[in-house]
């Protein structure tokens, strides 16, 4: 993390969070976050494709020239940035991962270079559907004129905050159960385990070459 601003939002994220896979959105409190508010976002996940900004500080605003309230995260990006992104937040959105992007955003004079942080919330149901989220820029600042266009993904990095995928989802994953859908397949049960396991190597013939 480059910036001051996801730095502080990912501490205070990993202490409301404590051991669990998320914390939830009714506990994240504004006032502990204040200087850094205006660099500060809600996303709302409502399925796959759309992660509507709820909340978007107004500095995030004002660095691109338009509100971001309501509007999808998901929009302004190249199509292949895109595709990325809704696979990286899908990611993040079972296994509760913190997703760190880099990007650059074109102006007239050249292009600013910016940090997106990403942490997880869950709000409604037991699974995450919110993301607390930072726009910080991380090179030297442009003139107020210049509208920040045509966003360009660097890096894409998912951050683990126990070092490794959360044990609710890995549990979750072990308990997830195999359907015998493929003929050729066998279902192998280890311990609390699963296996599919299919028939491999050439097939035998019915008759013998002389």
């Amino acid at each position: 993390m480059r910036s001051k601003t996801g730095q502080i939002l990912y501490a205070y994220w990993n202490e409301v969070r404590g051991d669990r896979l998320a914390p939830r959105r009714f506990e994240i409190e504004p006032s502990r976050i204040a200087p850094i508010l205006s660099e500060t976002f809600i996303l709302e996940r409502l399925d796959a494709d759309t992660y509507r900004f709820r909340l978007a500080g107004t500095r995030i605003g004002e660095d691109f020239g338009f509100e971001f309230r309501g509007t999808n995260f998901l929009d302004g990006w190249m199509a292949d940035d895109r595709i990325t992104l809704i696979r990286h937040l899908q990611s993040l959105t079972v296994q509760g991962g913190v997703g760190e992007l880099s990007f650059n955003a074109r102006v007239p004079s050249g292009h600013q270079t910016f940090e997106c942080m990403l942490l997880p919330l869950i709000h409604s149901s037991e699974s995450i559907d919110r993301f607390l989220g930072s726009l910080s820029c991380i090179s030297e600042a442009t003139e107020a004129t210049d509208r920040l266009v045509a966003r360009r993904l660097k890096t894409c990095k998912v951050i683990w905050p126990d070092g490794n995928p959360h044990s609710q989802f890995l549990d979750e994953r072990r308990q997830m159960p195999i359907l015998p859908h493929v003929r050729n397949a066998r279902i192998v049960r280890s311990d609390r385990r699963q296996f599919r396991v299919y028939d491999g190597g050439l097939k035998r013939s019915d008759t013998t070459d002389h």
